[in-house]
């Protein structure tokens, strides 16, 4: 079967007692997940859920996100993950773009997604662990995974660009299978005795490949955290026994700031593994030798499912590289007018293969210039050695990554010029010891107008996730500019000290 939800049949039918999930002290057998995800198949039909239609998914990393996850799967549906920190504006946008027939959220989210829903005059589906069987009361098990073609869309993953608002990529179930099998057999060799800690969020594509469908297609046990808390994640690993940690460098340093009456001691950890960012090598290497374990970074994007290059286990580590591609992926380094860097040059990674998206939902503008020839070209910039691994030197993008979230310096600038009082804004990255960057605001202000730096926080921080919002807004008298009048972020100082 083609379908990415046949992972998790087959799973069932091979070890249906084995734990799937565990969230505390809830816990889902394959055979619980499956079947709950087959009658949420069902509920979805009956609210007029077809092979093709675009469901809304809006939940934290909690229990009901895999049955619902599945379960849209299963009918044939193709998931849309959402942030459940978005406010109901940024919701309200990808409900449009993707024409979502109906949105499921828990009540964590409720008001938010609830808000955009009407708004946008689709149904809301509310629901939780407590509430799931009542939900479901009447509905029969959809025993049968519906038909997909490989090539289908399965999940539709909003990401931004710097130059507009987020795009859709659409991720086939070719791309979903194909990289949660490479990243469970030959990338981390994850067997069913594995568990896996599933910190990283569900909706984004790193914690949905390498926890979640990597966790499904080897019969593993995945445990939950809903909000990242490096001692609560301590004590969850601890308690569970977690043998796979998956995290952004924001994690790695936050988890060796904190220890428990045994230190840094987690007996059953076999592997860690870093991407979403660069892991600093001093943290690499300081967190291997406190929990006396390996850490191999990876390299991706959503528009890639996301694995596209990985240190891989059965060859030397190099401290600082993303590594090589992995299997069915080729990258290439690309000068600016398409064609290759030779050796020891820095270039513009473009990459080839099974995981590549489909395309951007409904923007064959932006597929056709990200995809040329059959690759796809990232943004990023990097190097290779001679023994073909590879090196990030830079964004070519101005992408921000603010504790492993990403943040689009336009999608904030969009919100900055709403405020009366600002004539030119600017959003930027600075270093941070703790985040990787912290987001910055510089403003121009229109004359005869006032604004404090707390009133452009709070007018951004009311319309946008809180991650995203400029910690450091500062005011200018003019903007750097070109000849053409852009502006010049290169030229944009922000001084300023951590509090």
């Amino acid at each position: 079967m083609d379908n990415l939800a046949s992972l998790l049949v087959k799973s069932a039918r091979s070890g249906g007692d084995r734990v799937a999930v565990r969230q505390d002290d809830i816990t889902l057998t394959y055979a619980q997940l499956d079947d709950a995800s087959a009658r949420f198949a069902t509920l979805l039909r009956s609210r007029g859920v077809h092979p093709g239609d675009r469901v809304a998914l809006v939940m934290p990393n909690v229990s009901c996100f895999p049955v619902a996850y599945y379960g849209i799967l299963r009918c044939g549906g193709v998931v849309v993950p959402m942030n459940p920190l978005l406010k109901s504006r940024e919701v309200a946008f990808a409900l449009r773009d993707s024409g979502s027939r109906i949105a499921v959220t828990s009540p964590h989210s409720t008001h938010e997604v609830a808000t955009a829903t009407a708004e946008v005059g689709i149904d809301c589906l509310v629901t939780d662990t407590a509430t799931f069987d009542t939900l479901v009361q009447d509905s029969e098990p959809m025993r049968q995974v519906a038909g997909r073609a490989a090539d289908d869309t399965a999940v539709i993953l909003y990401t931004s660009g710097t130059t507009g608002t987020p795009k859709g990529a659409e991720l086939t179930h070719r791309n979903l299978v194909t990289n949660a099998a490479t990243t469970a057999g030959t990338l981390l060799h994850v067997g069913p005795a594995d568990v896996l800690f599933g910190g990283l969020p569900l909706f984004h594509a790193f914690g949905q490949t390498c926890a979640l469908n990597t966790a499904v297609a080897a019969g593993a046990t995945l445990t939950l955290m809903p909000r990242f808390d490096p001692a609560e994640a301590l004590e969850i690993m601890r308690r569970d026994g977690a043998t796979i940690f998956l995290g952004v460098p924001t994690m790695y340093s936050a988890l060796l700031n904190n220890r428990g009456p045994d230190g840094h001691a987690l007996p059953r950890l076999r592997l860690a593994v870093s991407g979403g960012a660069s892991l600093p090598v001093e943290v690499l290497h300081t967190f291997e030798r406190e929990f006396a374990v390996t850490v191999l970074e990876g390299y991706g994007l959503s528009e890639t499912s996301p694995v596209a290059a990985f240190n891989p286990p059965d060859r030397p580590r190099k401290a600082g590289s993303i590594g090589v591609p992995i299997r069915g992926v080729e990258l290439r380094l690309m000068a600016d007018d398409g064609t290759p860097v030779g050796p020891g040059e820095v270039g513009e990674i473009a990459i080839r293969g099974e995981n590549v998206m489909r395309r951007y939902w409904n923007r064959p503008d932006d597929t056709a210039e990200a995809v040329r020839d059959g690759w796809f070209h990232s943004g990023d910039l990097a190097r290779v050695d001679d023994d073909g691994y590879y090196f990030i030197v830079d964004r070519k993008k101005d992408l921000i990554i603010r504790g492993g979230y990403n943040v689009y310096p336009r999608e904030i600038e969009e919100v900055l010029y709403e405020h009366p009082a600002v004539a030119e804004a600017a959003v930027v990255g600075v270093p941070h010891e703790v985040h990787g960057e912290e987001i910055a605001a510089v403003v121009t202000v229109r004359d005869g107008s006032q604004v404090t730096a707390d009133e452009m926080r709070d007018h951004v921080r009311a319309r946008v996730a809180a991650y995203k919002y400029p910690r450091i807004v500062t005011f200018t008298d003019a903007l750097p500019k070109g000849a053409t009048g852009k502006i010049l972020k290169r030229e944009i100082v922000v001084e300023w000290k951590a509090p």
